[in-house]
């Protein structure tokens, strides 16, 4: 596997980020993926339990609101579709949360163990093993992105009332934030540093390469939308096939159990790709913190160059 690693610290320009993104993707989807599922089994469970409670909810208003639950005339079912609806989204939410501080770490650590290892034959319990080891920097981060989502929400809310340049302004603020995170947060477990230290060292290094670490938030970030709605094609084509067919033969879809399992398996794919898509996000800033802290700090070169003079 050595001669196939890819080296991450490296100054790289805008086109080379992108293309050596795909190559790490293309190398590591497999063992990364069997990393994600073997630490997020509980929560899947959980999103299929939540996914559940929601399409529950939503059949029962539906039918209810149609007159095709014979029992449409009592308002205390009305009620328990609520109930469920609360309960899936409030579960639901808990669990997106856990999940997003548990993959953005599980992410950012499967990378930094690739670059230390120079390969991506390690263990997954290593990647496990030094996320734990952070835990109180992660869970800190995790509280400072609660003001800075709030002062990103008033911007946005500002920028939307000016017309057509407020729109794009707003998408800019957007991938800049999402690239000052991302890279804030590698920097904070790849350095074993505080928050709020990583914080100012992500604002540098973003803010000094603006344009690049945006541009590549918005191409990645578009490419992989894509990327998952078109892993999402087939579950789609076959919730729309089956909703055509409760449509066509005025199915009694609140009563049925056929109806609500493949509408709960449907939710329940949706909502994990989603989660995943979460994690491949962050490679898009692991490998733009690299490019950026060698830029700025040119410490592999350095040390490549060392290297060079204790072997002559």
């Amino acid at each position: 596997m050595k001669d196939n690693y890819i080296p991450l610290r490296v100054n790289r320009d805008f086109g080379e980020i992108i293309s050596v993104y795909f190559d790490f993707f293309k190398q590591n989807i497999k063992n990364f993926t069997n990393v994600f599922i073997s630490y997020n089994g509980l929560f899947m469970i959980g999103l299929l339990i939540a996914s559940y409670l929601l399409v529950s909810g939503v059949i029962g208003l539906i039918a209810f609101e149609t007159n095709n639950n014979s029992f449409s005339d009592s308002m205390g079912f009305e009620d328990n579709y609520y109930i469920y609806l609360v309960i899936g989204s409030g579960l639901f939410f808990i669990i997106f949360i856990l999940v997003a501080i548990l993959n953005y770490s599980l992410s950012t650590s499967y990378m930094i163990k690739y670059e230390e290892k120079k390969n991506n034959m390690f263990n997954k319990k290593e990647v496990w093993a030094f996320a734990k080891s952070q835990l109180g920097n992660i869970v800190l981060f995790i509280l400072l992105l609660i003001p800075i989502y709030l002062a990103f929400m008033i911007v946005a809310i500002m920028m939307a009332i000016i017309p057509i340049l407020g729109m794009f302004a707003q998408y800019i603020v957007q991938f800049f934030v999402a690239a000052w995170i991302g890279v804030s947060f590698f920097d904070m477990l790849n350095k074993q540093k505080g928050a709020i230290d990583a914080f100012g060292e992500g604002w540098r290094l973003v803010t000094k390469n603006f344009w690049k670490s945006v541009g590549v938030n918005f191409i990645l970030g578009l490419l992989l939308g894509l990327l998952l709605m078109l892993t999402l094609m087939v579950p789609g084509i076959i919730l729309g096939i089956y909703t055509f067919h409760v449509v066509e033969n005025d199915v009694d879809f609140a009563n049925s159990i056929v109806t609500t399992v493949v509408y709960t398996i449907g939710t329940c794919c949706i909502l994990i790709t989603a989660v995943y898509g979460q994690c491949l996000s962050q490679f898009v800033n692991g490998i733009l913190y690299y490019a950026l802290h060698e830029k700025t700090y040119n410490e592999h070169t350095r040390a490549t160059i060392e290297q060079i003079g204790l072997n002559d």
